[in-house]
């Protein structure tokens, strides 16, 4: 019921943005924090002159939203058709066909997508 309105829009700002940050710090990958930081610190500052902070901050949601979304869209949309209920015992490859599916070729999707509508050869 929640799936569709919450997650997709939610799940980069939330859980993969947020949650590389406090894997980063937990773990003390003190490199890898600054390099993630030194993004902030150029975006803030190449157009810190131009918008408020509080407007900068509304871009980077409303990016990080729009991004989330269609990731969300593009993985599932591969996924979710398959029928993969249970472990039938079968070996690697053959579980891996049949829970993926290619979708329909067309400019839209093609664009769309990235070309990750053929997802069985991806």
């Amino acid at each position: 019921e929640f799936f569709f309105p919450a997650l997709p829009p939610l799940l980069f700002p939330t859980y993969f943005h947020c949650h590389t940050f406090y894997i980063a710090y937990t773990k003390k990958y003190w490199v890898d924090l600054v390099w993630m930081l030194t993004f902030y610190i150029r975006f803030f500052y190449t157009y810190g002159s131009l918008l408020e902070i509080k407007t900068l901050n509304s871009l980077i949601s409303l990016h990080r939203m729009l991004e989330s979304s269609w990731f969300v869209w593009v993985s599932q949309m591969n996924h979710i058709p398959m029928d993969i209920d249970y472990d039938k015992n079968l070996d690697w490859m053959s579980t891996q066909l049949q829970a993926t599916c290619n979708v329909e070729q067309s400019l839209f999707n093609d664009w769309f997508t990235g070309h990750l509508n053929f997802q069985i050869e991806h």
